[in-house]
């Protein structure tokens, strides 16, 4: 026999979510044959048939989640030693104008295995108690009846939790991972845009006003390597805007939105929007974002605590613009439009001088009526260090 483990899906991405098997056992498979598409955290991706063969086992049912280098199919009458094969690199496959809901990925590859005595497996089976969710409270993690039993119980009284898979499991860990990692410190503002006048693309004002922030106070386009105490300024710098969906949150990332016109950022913008919501955008874009914007006023709220995302320094929030009374020099009140802003950096990599200087030049480009592009021949405001 012979066994075609799912191969290395890129991105350092330990694992998938089995959606649909696209062949059964006893199946005659071609090389190159689509066999199954499975989920990651990033996209979803089709698996073709490294060899000519017949399919003798499936591992795993739609739904399941498979690891690197765990076996996927076993193929029937080969006499090999190899215990697996992963063949070639996979593509990836397909399976979208207002502006969504933007927020900042990296992946853990620790795979919980619930330790147990196979009495315990034969309770958990007998109950209908998923083992996969529980934690055990035994010695060096032993799951036990009692951790059983109450699970089963838990069950009974409130329904079956239902398992974080794919997107929203991925977010998960990056949430836990910032929360352990990052010192986060938020500063919020407002931005007077009274003097906006004609139709103002909102989003295309924070990336250009980001981009001003960046060149005033380059510490916030940075990555920070906790461990070794190091930071990486960037010369660059690609905007990590992600999107709200129903499967989760994604970041899609515009490249050097310092260096190119407002034009063209839109059409990039609404090209990744559109291939996040039919999940045909390649892994590669969505990594690599050096500072992050979230858009999250697109539906609502004012303020917020916007989740730093290692190794990245900065994230910028935008609420909903409100209306709010301003004395004029007559010593009347107007009403005027307001955008809030909120700020969360690391303090670990970034002073609250630099924060608050930055937070100063992206509500002086935000104030005025329009944006001037500065996109031809702009000198690199900062040197690329290395950490």
């Amino acid at each position: 026999m012979k066994y075609f483990k799912l191969p290395d899906l890129g991105e350092g991405l330990p694992e998938a979510e089995i959606l649909e098997w696209l062949i059964k056992e006893g199946d005659e498979v071609k090389t190159d044959q689509i066999l199954v598409s499975v989920e990651t955290a990033k996209a979803i991706i089709e698996i073709p048939s490294p060899q000519d063969g017949t399919i003798a086992h499936l591992f795993g049912a739609d739904g399941d989640t498979i690891h690197t280098g765990e076996p996927l199919i076993e193929f029937a009458g080969e006499e090999d030693a190899d215990t697996g094969t992963v063949v070639g690199k996979l593509s990836q496959e397909a399976a979208s104008s207002d502006d969504h809901f933007y927020i900042g990925a990296a992946p853990s590859t620790q795979h919980h295995q619930p330790q147990m005595t196979p009495a315990v497996r034969a309770l958990a089976q007998r109950l209908g108690v998923d083992i996969n969710q529980l934690q055990g409270s035994g010695h060096d993690g032993h799951v036990t009846p009692r951790d059983i039993e109450h699970a089963a119980h838990l069950d009974q009284l409130h329904g079956k939790a239902e398992p974080l898979r794919g997107v929203r499991k991925q977010m998960a860990k990056n949430m836990a991972r910032a929360q352990a990692e990052v010192v986060p410190v938020t500063l919020n503002d407002d931005v007077d845009i009274s003097g906006w006048t004609g139709k103002q693309d909102i989003t295309m004002r924070l990336m250009h006003a980001i981009a001003a922030g960046c060149r005033a106070e380059p510490a916030l386009n940075a990555w920070f390597d906790g461990p070794r105490l190091a930071r990486r300024l960037h010369s660059k710098i690609h905007l990590g805007v992600a999107v709200d969906t129903e499967q989760g949150l994604f970041v899609p990332v515009m490249r050097d939105i310092g260096n190119r016109n407002q034009d063209n950022l839109r059409l990039g913008l609404d090209n990744l929007r559109n291939d996040v919501i039919n999940r045909t955008i390649p892994p590669a874009e969505l990594a690599g974002n050096t500072i992050t914007l979230s858009n999250f006023g697109t539906i609502a709220g004012r303020y917020a605590n916007p989740i730093v995302v290692p190794p990245t320094v900065a994230i910028l929030g935008a609420g909903a613009i409100y209306q709010t009374a301003s004395a004029n020099a007559k010593g009347t009140f107007e009403m005027h439009p307001m955008l809030p802003l909120s700020l969360t950096f690391d303090h670990r990599a970034a002073t609250g001088g630099e924060a608050a200087r930055f937070m100063r030049a992206v509500k002086e480009d935000l104030i005025k009526n329009q944006i001037v592009d500065s996109t031809q021949n702009e000198e690199k405001f900062v040197r690329e260090e290395q950490s």
